[in-house]
This record gives C-alpha cells, structure tokens and sequence, in this order.
C-alpha cells in the first residue's frame, strides 16, 4: 500500500469549520452568504483571519450533505439566503444532534472563559489523534492501513480494513469496519491503534450496512453473532429504578410492572458481556430474572466475586 500522509491538525479544522457552518446557519433559521462571511470573520476558529470564499462555501455545503446527511439550500426569492432544509431532523437523535449540541457547548464555554474551570467533562482520549482521518476515510471511501495491538496478542498486527462506522461507547471510540484479511466485520478501539494512514485503495459501503440496524440488539460495542436476540427481565430496587426510568439501559426498554419497592423492566438485545458488567456495576440494585442461562451466568460471576472479600 501507498502511504497518504495526512495533516491531522488541518481535518481536524475542516471539521470544526463544517460544524461551525452547520451551527451557525441553524441557529439564524435563514442568513446569507454575505452574513456567514462576516460572521466567519470574527469567529474565535478563524484565528489565522482567513476570508471565507463562495466556493469553498459551496465545497463546504457539499461535504456536509456527504457527511452527515444535513443538507443547505439556497432560497433565491429570499435575497439568497441559506437555510437548513431538514431542519425538524437536527432534533433527532443522531450525529446531526450530538453535532449541534457539541459545538453549541464548545462555543458557550469558548465565549465564557471565566466558566472553564466549573465545567468538567468526561475525558475520551481514543478520540485525540485517530478521529479525524478515519472520518476522512470513510468520507473518501479509502482505506486505512493500521498497527493494532489487541487485548488478547502479545504483539501488535498491521492490517487493511474498509471503515464502515464509528461509535463512541463508555469513554472510548471504536471503528466498525470491514477485515480484509478475516472478510468480515469487525469492531477495533481507537486507543489501541498505534500507527495508522489512509489508503489509495477505494471501497464501496454496502448497501446492506445500517449502523443502527448493526447496533440494534446490542447494549454497547459488542456484536456476537453466537448469542442470540431475547427478552431479558430485570427487577430493579428502591431508588435505582428511578435511573433507568430517566435514562434507560436499551432503547428496547419497558417498565412492565411497578410498585413501591421496585420495577420490572423488559428488554429485547443480546446479553453479552458489556450488558452483564453494566448489571453488575448496579450492584444489589438490579436483579436478573430471566432468561434462566444468563441469569445462571451472573449469579456465578457473583460467587466468584465474593470469593475475593469472604
């Protein structure tokens, strides 16, 4: 394989210019391009004052589309002026919400600076250096060729792979993409690559792939294809049940009886293993009634734990 290099910091602005872009169009409903160029002008990203040409604009409003699905037109009868036209989407769950939300807070805070230190987030460190040219990939639909050092080797691996989908799950970044070794999908975790470069070689995404299709019966990254899909019980205890209540485990979620005490909550997923650490992370609070296999599984995970303390 050639190698392309890249410049990190460079997509990693193109980035930020397109979500600025995106931002700054939704939150004025309708602006024109002579508007967005003064904006541009005074925006904290455009620390170099660069000018914001109409074809780059343009080129912008094209990589958007191709990117996150968001598309801009122009209403001419308007004095030209650029409005989102699936605006009511931006409300939906997705990329295109967690993007507005992200830059809207970024900007909140970049404009705020006296309220940096009274607002802590979560670090997500696999996101740092390899994010940025793996969306670059999957937007060209080009390869990337990584140095991987998986849990379960002793030495890191160089392989090709087609990179399909990314996910952020418990504070790590994972890729979904395609082995072209194994021929099959796999999922890897952006912290243990440690070299990667995009390819010359093109693919095509199948048309058969749906990122949420992939991840329907899942809890979190893991895909297992030897377990299959059922309907999980859970009894939850005293206040716990209130969490899950607000902030559900699964999208399959449904609370199908309730009392004083506690709360029966259904799920339809594949209980792996990422499903039953977050059980057990609940501690006393979440008891597994069924189905009978899985709840075998954790009352012996739990008398191995005890071992530890009795």
């Amino acid at each position: 394989m050639t190698d392309r290099r890249f410049s990190k910091h460079n997509t990693s602005n193109l980035f930020k210019r397109y979500v600025w872009l995106v931002d700054t169009i939704y939150r004025r409903g309708k602006i024109t391009f002579e508007e967005i160029s003064g904006l541009w002008s005074r925006s904290n990203l455009n620390d170099s004052g660069d000018d914001f040409p109409l074809r780059t604009f343009h080129n912008h409003r094209k990589a958007i589309e191709e990117m996150f699905d968001i598309i801009i037109e122009c209403d001419k009868q308007d004095n030209y002026s650029y409005f989102i036209e699936n605006r009511d989407d931006m409300k939906k769950a997705g990329v295109r919400s967690w993007l507005l939300n992200t830059f809207a807070i970024n900007s909140l805070i970049n404009e705020s600076h006296k309220l940096k230190h009274r607002i802590v987030f979560e670090q997500i460190p696999s996101g740092q250096r390899y994010l940025s040219p793996i969306i670059e990939a999957m937007r060209d639909n080009l390869t990337i060729e990584m140095t991987y050092q998986s849990f379960w080797r002793d030495e890191p691996t160089t392989f090709e792979v087609e990179p399909y989908c990314i996910k952020v799950f418990k504070q790590r970044w994972y890729v979904v993409a395609r082995s072209l070794y194994y021929d099959s999908i796999r999922i890897y975790s952006l912290d243990r690559i440690q070299n990667l470069c995009i390819g010359d070689t093109t693919f095509k995404l199948p048309k058969y792939f749906c990122p949420e299709t992939f991840f329907n019966n899942a809890f979190g990254i893991i895909v297992d294809k030897d377990i299959d899909p059922c309907t999980v019980i859970l009894k939850v205890f005293g206040k716990q049940r209130k969490y899950l209540q607000t902030l559900p485990l699964h999208h399959s979620q449904e609370e199908i009886e309730a009392n004083e005490n506690d709360a029966v909550f259904s799920y339809f997923l594949t209980p792996t293993l990422d499903f039953k650490q977050e059980i057990l992370s609940h501690g006393a609070g979440i008891e597994v009634i069924s189905p009978k296999w899985f709840r075998e599984e954790v009352i012996e995970t739990v008398r191995e734990m005890s071992g530890y303390y009795l």
